[in-house]
């Protein structure tokens, strides 16, 4: 358990390595991240307190960085310090945090950061409750919160625009982020996904809850909301970034998607061409690419494509 020596120790003689090095250069954290997280997490900014990120609670699960997606803090470890801050005892691991001497504002404080992608949480004080008595005072906007026995599922489908706005919609899909996987390249971006020339297949990774959506119905309604007969092609969109795939993440996934798979070719007259592979990397999409139907919903591409899907049944 860290107490505040250790904090102090490691703030002056270094960290442990990360368990994955996640760094990127400040370009292309500027694209991948919203304006406000953009702030915090890479020019140090400080949102204000009881903003509207902030929970007067900390909810049930695990507290992940919005950065990288490195997990930070466990909800067993938060406690309401009143400060209007998210605020933690512990980090979830002995290395999932930096820390650093923060001599700004002309103030002596202890920084800490994602130890995987040296994002700026916040600070560490020691005047928080046993048993270690710290308190980490982390900004809400760089945290994402995976709910307990929430599961994650990647799929693709034609344009991630498209299948992110008709899963978003769904009962029981906690969340919906725009990505690519599949490809040969180590960080790929939009442009280059669309060239061809990295193997990326535009997807979408799904924080799903089981028990109200199982993995074997979400599957289905995957291969409801596209044509799985058309291989690199839906609609006007062609390309082999536009292909039907399933991304298992265990070997529990892969048997079901198995099922379903033969379940729809059963079904159909004409080959299913959707694709089975085991995810080995998810790379998240740029900012601009997130939620973005809900933003330009008028347009002519949304109105034409993503609204008309929205209408119909995906199931």
């Amino acid at each position: 358990m860290h107490d505040w020596d250790e904090c102090l120790r490691r703030a002056s003689a270094g960290n442990p390595p990360p368990a994955q090095d996640r760094r990127r250069s400040d370009e292309r954290w500027r694209v991948l991240l919203s304006s406000q997280c953009y702030a915090i997490a890479r020019a140090k900014g400080t949102e204000a307190p009881f903003g509207p990120d902030y929970c007067p609670r900390v909810e049930p699960g695990r507290y992940h960085c919005a950065c990288c997606a490195a997990p930070l803090f466990e909800a067993g470890a938060g406690f309401v310090s009143g400060t209007g801050w998210p605020s933690f005892t512990q980090p979830i691991t002995d290395a999932a945090v930096a820390y650093h001497h923060d001599h700004s504002h002309g103030r002596q404080r202890i920084e800490v950061t994602c130890n995987s992608c040296e994002a700026h949480l916040g600070h560490v004080f020691p005047d928080g409750p046993p048993p270690s008595g710290l308190r980490y005072c982390i900004n809400a906007a760089v945290l994402d919160r995976l709910p307990p026995g929430a599961e994650i599922a990647t799929v693709g489908g034609g344009c991630f625009w498209c299948t992110q706005a008709q899963f978003q919609q769904v009962d029981g899909v906690y969340a919906a982020t725009c990505g690519y996987a599949g490809g040969h390249t180590p960080d790929p971006d939009y442009a280059a996904v669309c060239s061809g020339t990295t193997g990326h297949i535009e997807v979408v990774q799904l924080v799903f809850d089981p028990q109200c959506l199982p993995y074997e119905r979400l599957l289905r309604l995957h291969l409801a909301s596209h044509d799985p007969t058309s291989r690199d092609r839906q609609g006007a969109d062609v390309g082999e970034q536009y292909r039907s795939v399933i991304f298992t993440h265990d070997a529990s996934q892969e048997t079901v998607a198995q099922t379903v798979l033969a379940a729809a070719q059963a079904a159909s007259q004409v080959p299913i061409v959707t694709e089975l592979r085991p995810l080995t990397c998810f790379h998240r999409a740029e900012y601009e690419h997130q939620g973005y139907f809900a933003r330009h919903s008028k347009s002519a591409y949304c109105q034409a494509v993503i609204a008309s899907k929205l209408k119909g049944d995906t199931e």
